[in-house]
C-alpha cells in the first residue's frame, strides 16, 4: 500500500462527517498512528490531530461503539 500524501484535520473531517469535533476528538484519543490519526505540530508547539483517508474509515467504525456508550453524542 503505497503512503498517504494528504491528510484531513480532526476540524474538516467533523465538517465531512456533521459530527462535533470534541467528541470526535474523544474518540481519536483512542486511536494509534496505525489507524490512520496523526498529529501534525506547528511552529509553536501546538498539534492538530489529523487523519488520512484510512484514519476516516477507522473512525466511523469505531463511532457507532462511543455512540452506544453515550447515547446523547
Amino acid at each position: 500500500m503505497a503512503a498517504p500524501s494528504y491528510v484531513f484535520t480532526i476540524a474538516r473531517v467533523a465538517e465531512m462527517l456533521d459530527e462535533d469535533e470534541e467528541w470526535l476528538q474523544s474518540i481519536a484519543d483512542d486511536m494509534e498512528p496505525e489507524d490512520g490519526r496523526l498529529q501534525v505540530v506547528g511552529t509553536d508547539e501546538t498539534s492538530i490531530t489529523a487523519f488520512t483517508p484510512f484514519g476516516i474509515d477507522s473512525l466511523r467504525e469505531l463511532m457507532p461503539m462511543y455512540r452506544r456508550k453515550n447515547p446523547e453524542s
